[in-house]
């Protein structure tokens, strides 16, 4: 029986020589994408600024729309088709986007790490990845084995799939999907198959390639249900992240309890965050987790 673990985690990204975050406070951060450098509105920096003056490349100004509305002001010499990162063996071009980021979730870089860890040395796992967006996820995990990647947006496989020929990895099996993820996974129960791992990182509001409406609260539990279908005593882990949600990480464990209570295995809940460049440096909070894990 799958065994809850109450207390809190913390999962922390230290940062790396593509990606750094400088500073933070005053609902703002500063970050270092490489040679670049660019201010993002972060309503979790509550504290001052260590700095005295952020000196950036780009700097997003958020507009009226609480859901993510805004416009990037760039310097002159910022690439407008991107330019190349890269974490480990995977490549991957950074860009700024309408909806605030650059292309890749560099918080997630401990998430990458903890699911390489739960595969061990499997070379033939199954794996699927829901919301794939631009697919470092997918390339962390295709040298265990097999991926799906799912995403409802074209724009983002398109991506993925360049990404993963910057990376020499075009040739690795991974398949490419744009399709919505619940319509997808539910699929996937009634077809019988099975994975040793899952990913999801749902939005808060989406829709899908032929306009399905998804809602984070309504829509979780039934995707949920369907993963939890998909996974068998032999399966490694389960990780789901959730981004600007009034909720609680121990919300999420709670409902993969209920799921997943006949299966063996270890429930872990708590924060994604990144710490400041330096050994003394603060974390930021970024994102709430859940996590099923199985040692087998």
């Amino acid at each position: 029986m799958t065994q809850l673990i109450r207390d809190p985690l913390l999962m922390v990204g230290e940062g790396w020589d593509a990606y750094r975050l400088i500073d933070s406070g005053h609902g703002r951060k500063l970050e270092s994408f490489g040679p670049y450098s660019f201010i993002r509105p972060e309503p979790q920096a509550m504290w001052s600024p260590r700095l005295p003056d952020w000196q950036a490349d780009g700097e997003f100004i958020p507009g009226s729309d609480e859901d993510g509305g805004g416009r990037w002001t760039l310097a002159p010499d910022v690439p407008v088709q991107g330019w190349g990162l890269s974490w480990e063996e995977a490549r991957f071009t950074a860009l700024p986007t309408p909806f605030r980021h650059l292309q890749f979730f560099p918080d997630m870089a401990p998430v990458w790490q903890w699911m390489r860890a739960q595969l061990g040395d499997m070379t033939d796992a199954e794996t699927l990845n829901l919301f794939g967006y631009t697919g470092v996820g997918s390339l962390a995990l295709s040298q265990h084995g097999r991926v799906t990647h799912v995403d409802a947006s074209k724009k983002s496989v398109g991506q993925a799939r360049e990404n993963a020929t910057l990376s020499g990895m075009e040739d690795r099996p991974i398949r490419w999907l744009v399709d919505d993820a619940a319509k997808f996974t539910a699929r996937e129960v009634r077809r019988g198959n099975r994975y040793d791992g899952i990913i999801l990182d749902p939005p808060k509001f989406g829709r899908g390639p032929k306009n399905e409406t998804w809602r984070l609260e309504e829509s979780l539990p039934g995707l949920l249900a369907d993963c939890r279908q998909l996974l068998d005593k032999n399966s490694r882990f389960l990780f789901l992240t959730v981004y600007a949600v009034r909720m609680s990480s121990l919300a999420l464990a709670g409902l993969v309890q209920e799921l997943f209570a006949d299966l063996p295995g270890t429930i872990e809940h708590g924060d994604l965050a990144v710490q400041e460049n330096g050994p003394e440096g603060r974390l930021l909070p970024t994102a709430i987790f859940a996590r099923w894990s199985n040692s087998g």
